[in-house]
């Protein structure tokens, strides 16, 4: 079975082409047609202004009045009227009695006989004006009252045919119709300009594949779940519905510099930017994104930067505490393999006889291990932030860390979110071991938690170097880090997040440079924190 395929109707530049040199079409003949008409009007109007005067001329003249006071007026009337008619070149001048007898005619057979026209106004003393058909035909006349002494005592007609006032029209024409051939190929040159240029911005689609095309992305726009933005000059220029949340653009963002749309530092830098970025990883109010930007090309033009985002928030709070449980998992294994070698050795104690000696190094060893675990968990009543404290113990023992939880900590979470208190003080903690590892031995991590009424205090201290920069407002930035390595975008996450915690929390931070560096973070009881707008 043969389908029958739709055609395809033309593209939008053709037929806005079409639809273009029809309206030029049709308003040039109705301009034309307009034109023509104003020139035969003006045409009529100059003949009527033309056969007016010299009618009124004539009925002034001296020699037409003395021609009428003679008993036959008409020889001497027909001198006039010929010289007249031969100078002027008017059709016809007819002098004629009150009573319509003609004395004057360019037919002579007719002279004698009764004038064809309107006479009456004239008969009244005034000038009239009509188009007529006489005996010559069609003609624009004019005929003005002779007087004496006041009284009309003869009447002159002026006129001329229409087929003349035609044949001057006709002599005009051609400039009409060159003049308008000037429009018509001005107007096509112009529209073909247009449509070209049309056609090109369109890709040559018509507006059926226009408004499907816009359709569909429209919807992938507001549907997808990642943010996508697209930047042009500094601003962005559009954004779906997940990038105007994840963001927070105001509903005017369109058209605005980044500078102005209240975003984070570091992720306001790469939107100014421009640059290419893969994954990375950005800090933006409460949610960690991972962030794509790259220039869009075509053709080898510049269409703007298209930046994609993807909310990383749950993903890396979930990341944090994995981290925190396999560092407790790789404690207990270290703890399990040293307690292998140590039952090794009481096993080989009692087989060299020296059973009491076993014995007692057994009780040594259980009781410091027991020993902390009792003083955390007693303590410590949030049981995440008891099993990340024991975890992060056995990590600095197998590191060579002497970490340090002061007699006085003692915290049962303070109705903080045990999520985010591993976040605070996981981070805080791993980055005072990294800063004790790079330092001169002994290598000393120091943890105290103190809670009361408003809130909860934690505070980590390390032996370290001290930060490294003489602006400490810089360490809560996304990239900043002491580290090295070859992945510079992938460092420096975690102070950020722990800024992004204490704000949630309308907290406050100090931060002691050293030598060392003591970090000291109070976090107010959720109920007893002002409410944000």
């Amino acid at each position: 079975m043969t389908v029958k395929r739709k055609p395809k109707r033309g593209s939008v530049a053709r037929q806005i082409l079409a639809l273009q040199a029809g309206a030029v079409a049709v308003l040039l003949l109705l301009g034309g047609a307009l034109i023509y008409l104003e020139a035969k009007r003006g045409t009529e109007a100059k003949a009527t202004a033309e056969v007016t005067d010299l009618a009124l001329s004539l009925a002034a003249l001296p020699q037409v009045h003395d021609a009428t006071r003679a008993e036959d007026p008409g020889p001497k009337l027909r001198g006039i009227a010929d010289a007249v008619d031969e100078a002027t070149g008017v059709d016809f001048i007819v002098f004629m009695d009150t009573d319509r007898t003609r004395y004057t005619h360019p037919n002579p057979e007719v002279i004698g006989e009764a004038y064809i026209g309107t006479i009456d106004p004239a008969l009244d003393g005034e000038v009239y004006t009509e188009t007529y058909t006489g005996t010559l035909g069609p003609s624009v006349r004019a005929i003005a009252p002779i007087e004496d002494d006041g009284e009309v005592v003869a009447l002159v007609a002026v006129g001329i045919l229409q087929e003349n006032i035609g044949g001057e029209l006709q002599r005009r024409l051609p400039q009409l119709l060159g003049l308008a051939a000037l429009v018509l190929l001005v107007s096509a040159a112009g529209t073909w300009a247009i449509g070209s240029r049309l056609h090109r911005q369109t890709l040559g689609l018509g507006p059926e594949e226009l408004t499907r095309m816009y359709e569909h992305h429209d919807a992938v726009l507001h549907s997808v779940r990642s943010g996508l933005v697209v930047i042009d000059g500094g601003a962005i220029v559009l954004a779906n519905d997940e990038a105007v949340r994840l963001l927070g653009l105001p509903e005017d963002y369109e058209g605005r510099p980044i500078a102005e749309l209240g975003l984070s530092g570091s992720l306001a830098d790469l939107l100014s930017s421009g640059r290419f970025a893969e994954d990375e990883l950005h800090v933006h109010g409460d949610a960690v994104m991972v962030v794509n930007q790259r220039p869009a090309e075509r053709d080898g033009r510049t269409l703007g930067v298209f930046a994609t985002f993807r909310d990383q928030t749950d993903f890396q709070a979930l990341t944090g505490e994995l981290d925190s449980v396999r560092g407790f998992a790789e404690a207990l294994r270290a703890q399990a393999h040293e307690s292998a070698n140590r039952m090794h050795a009481m096993v080989t104690m009692i087989e060299l006889g020296r059973a009491d000696q076993a014995v007692a190094f057994a009780t040594t060893e259980l009781e410091t291990s027991q020993r902390l675990v009792d003083r955390i968990v007693a303590r410590v009543t949030e049981p995440a932030l008891a099993a990340l404290l024991l975890g992060k113990s056995y990590q600095a023992h197998e590191k060579g860390i002497d970490l340090v939880i002061t007699d006085e900590t003692a915290a049962d979470g303070a109705g903080i979110e045990p999520r985010d208190l591993i976040t605070l003080a996981g981070n805080l903690i791993d980055n005072a071991m990294d800063a004790a590892l790079s330092g001169e031995p002994p290598r000393r991590v120091e943890v105290s938690i103190a809670q009361d009424e408003q809130g909860l205090t934690l505070t980590v201290g390390d032996s370290g170097p001290g930060l490294a920069t003489d602006r400490p407002e810089e360490i809560w930035t996304r990239d900043w880090s002491t580290k090295t390595d070859s992945r510079p975008h992938g460092r420096g996450l975690g102070l950020a997040l722990v800024r992004q915690v204490i704000d949630r929390y309308g907290g406050s931070v100090t931060v002691d440079r050293g030598p060392g560096a003591v970090f000291t973070v109070w976090l107010p009881r959720p109920e007893g924190r002002e409410e944000r707008s």
